[in-house]
């Protein structure tokens, strides 16, 4: 695709944890850099967790590598990680420390978590990057380190869960689908970097099952789209403390990569029909 230059555009997607990104959310920041956005990268928790080997200072250590060589890869502006793993959770202070990252950024696109996941890591940081983003504005919300408030306009979507269902097992729709099908050996590469969690899953899953689970979720979505062969899913937040109107910036900047699911339009309702 063709880069366009766009001023001052920047996409922000957010995580629970290193390869979070490059699972479910990655191939539309890699169009969204492709049509000349800046793309900023961040996990909220260092993958503290993420090893049966080496003790905490070697995991983080290891996993903050891999998520900056990831970001090399795609040209992602890296932004590190504030709590461990199952250290996750909606407080002041973590909120505080993603508001900044925000007001830095000033994302017009900011990719989130499905707020239903199987994971509560999943879903606090979501809710962390949409109290965060709600507060970008608030000249009294509290910000670490203080960065002036800002009143740019930002749509929020959220990606479908890992595993493509919610918790209680029902398959999750999107309400919109992009393309990722000239991306997906990119998306690849880039959850390659992540080395440790590869070759951790190679022995106890076999060879390459770790990249083959991505791959799988994204032909999955591409066949829910109906018309990619491989997609990734998003739904989009409600406008209401983001922008003054509704907006949809992937649809404007991807052209006919993004399709709109019409059933899923449907399912949200008129206000009419209360009247």
């Amino acid at each position: 695709m063709t880069r366009k230059r766009s001023v001052n555009a920047a996409a922000l997607a957010i995580g629970a944890h290193p390869d979070d990104i490059e699972f479910m959310m990655a191939g539309t920041l890699i169009l969204l850099r492709d049509v000349g956005w800046d793309i900023h990268y961040m996990n909220i928790a260092n993958g503290s967790c993420g090893t049966e080997t080496q003790d905490v200072e070697q995991i983080v250590a290891t996993r903050r590598q891999e998520a900056i060589d990831a970001c090399d890869v795609i040209g992602a502006h890296y932004h590190e990680s504030i709590t461990n793993d199952l250290e996750i959770y909606h407080t002041t202070e973590l909120v505080a420390k993603v508001v900044a990252v925000i007001r830095q950024v000033r994302p017009r696109v900011l990719l989130l978590h499905s707020p239903t996941d199987y994971m509560e890591d999943h879903m606090n940081a979501c809710r962390i990057g949409v109290t965060a983003a709600f507060a970008r504005g608030m000249r009294n919300a509290p910000c670490e380190p203080p960065i002036p408030a800002i009143s740019d306009d930002v749509t929020v979507y959220h990606s479908l869960p890992y595993g493509l269902r919610d918790p209680l097992r029902r398959v999750a729709r999107a309400g919109q689908y992009v393309d990722i099908s000239t991306v997906i050996k990119t998306k690849r590469e880039i959850l390659a970097a992540h080395r440790s969690q590869k070759e951790w899953l190679d022995v106890s899953q076999g060879l390459d099952a770790y990249l083959d689970t991505m791959q799988t979720f994204a032909r999955q979505v591409g066949k829910m789209s109906g018309v990619f062969e491989y997609a990734e899913g998003w739904r989009r937040r409600f406008h209401l403390g983001f922008s003054a109107t509704e907006q949809d910036p992937l649809s404007e900047l991807l052209g006919d990569r993004c399709v709109i699911d019409a059933r899923y339009e449907t399912s949200l309702g008129s206000l009419s029909d209360c009247s």
